[in-house]
């Protein structure tokens, strides 16, 4: 038996190089097309078309997630938000299109949807309030 050298298990060790802690969890496997969600919601209104892509604005009281699919609201998808910007209290996102869709066919106001499942509280963006540590008084 060895003394613990390169490689060698001793103790109960993890073993060498592979199959170490974790082992292999493989990729992402979040990334299959999922279809359209069972309810769609209003997220924004279309603003104007800058560079191919939709430039709409917030109206939800909730974030959308980056790269969340936006649609129609037959649940037609039409794009996945690209770029979130503006102040916390005036938000606009871009949609970059999805192919065969152009973002000059939509009018000002024209609503957008997302799912319910790809949107944040407001609050996860918003400063933690300071909490009194132990001993203060």
């Amino acid at each position: 038996m060895g003394k613990g050298g390169y490689g060698e298990q001793r103790g109960g060790g993890r073993g060498g190089f592979r199959g170490g802690r974790g082992g292999g969890r493989g990729g992402f496997n979040n990334s299959f097309n999922q279809g359209p969600p069972a309810e769609v919601v209003v997220v924004g209104a279309f603003q104007s078309a800058c560079e191919g892509e939709m430039v709409c604005k917030l109206n939800n009281p909730k974030v959308p997630f980056f790269n969340a699919p936006i649609y129609l609201q037959d649940k037609t998808m039409i794009g996945k938000i690209d770029e979130i910007l503006g102040p916390l209290n005036e938000i606009f996102f871009t949609v970059k299109m999805q192919d065969g869709q152009t973002a000059n066919t939509f009018k000002k106001d024209d609503k957008v949807y997302i799912g319910l499942d790809k949107l944040l509280p407001m609050d996860r963006f918003l400063p933690k309030p300071k909490v009194a540590g132990k001993g203060s008084v």
